[in-house]
């Protein structure tokens, strides 16, 4: 178990496809949930915040993200197979992209298959902040950040700038129905 250094914005493990968990009972998977583990809760002490972290951002390219909202909560290869019909917009930011907030779009209700360190197959369903926070470290799993993702004008801010000028407003928008653009 160790904290590992998280990646920064330019480093190429944070643009890999991460190579799906084939065995997520292997000593070598544990050792990366364990510093996922190690890691969040440091930058959490560091920084004061933070909810979730994934493989690629602790330098390992494997589907595996780490949650710890009320509980810890690992999920390997998760993958989304459902958007529900709304989507909101967010504040996001990154460990991996210190003090940028980007207002990026995010479906409100998905649902997720993964399946746990034990072997065991799993289906969540999510929404609002939860459904946002998935979708941003499974992006990681596929090498997309939220520098990939903005909406709307002006929609890159310092943190220090979005306290100033932005926090009232707050950092989740209301879900409203998807609408498709044509092509």
């Amino acid at each position: 178990m160790a904290v590992r250094p998280v990646p920064l914005l330019g480093d190429p493990i944070l643009r890999a496809q991460c190579e799906a968990v084939k065995n997520v009972r292997s000593p070598a998977v544990r050792v990366v949930a364990d510093d996922l583990q190690d890691t969040l809760r440091a930058l959490k002490k560091r920084h004061g915040k933070g909810r979730g972290l994934s493989a690629p951002q602790i330098g390992a390219p494997l589907r595996i993200v780490y949650i710890e909202i009320d509980r810890p909560w690992f999920l390997a290869n998760p993958e989304i197979v459902d958007i529900g019909t709304h989507d909101f917009t967010v504040w996001d930011e990154c460990f991996s992209i210190p003090n940028l907030i980007v207002r990026v779009q995010r479906a409100y209700y998905i649902t997720v298959k993964y399946t746990d360190l034990s072997g065991k197959s799993h289906t969540v369903e999510a929404e609002g902040e939860l459904a946002e926070l998935l979708q941003h470290e499974i992006d990681h799993l596929d090498g997309v950040l939220i520098v990939d993702r903005p909406v709307g004008l002006d929609p890159f801010c310092f943190h220090d700038q979005w306290e100033r000028h932005r926090a009232g407003e707050g950092r989740h928008g209301k879900p409203v129905p998807r609408t498709l653009v044509p092509a």
